[in-house]
């Protein structure tokens, strides 16, 4: 079983930033994709960042682009999120999920990988961004 728990959430003024972390219990090189997701209220979950811990590559979303960035330290085993320029709309709740090592990586930053592959989430850390 593989245990994470998101840190550095927290208020910031729009053009802000944060750095997300996602502790990752056992070894990180067991999982196969570690992603970046949020939920605002009454909107669905999205999709934010995600990579390939084996390979490295990694995938972000249209609308953060340039702005937020997901990095792996596999020594320390985090995985995190930078986000920059944030936005009023960036604000959610933002979880760190992991796809586990039987599963193949789909794409870069395992950017085709369906949701249902994420078998292991965090509690989730919040990001409330005011104009």
């Amino acid at each position: 079983q593989v245990r994470l728990v998101e840190s550095g959430g927290g208020s910031v003024q729009a053009g802000g930033s944060l750095r997300l972390s996602c502790a990752v219990s056992g070894y990180m090189n067991n999982n196969r994709c570690m992603g970046w997701f949020r939920q605002a209220p009454g909107k669905e979950r999205e999709r934010v960042a995600g990579v390939n811990v084996d390979a490295g590559a990694t995938y972000h979303i249209d609308s953060v682009k340039g702005r937020f960035a997901i990095f792996q330290d596999i020594a320390k085993n985090t995985v995190d999120l930078e986000m920059s320029s944030l936005k009023p709309e960036d604000t959610a709740m933002y979880y760190c999920a992991a796809v586990p090592g039987h599963l193949a990586g789909l794409g870069p930053g395992c950017q085709f990988n369906p949701v249902t592959h994420f078998l292991y989430w965090g509690q989730g850390t919040q990001v409330t961004v005011s104009t």
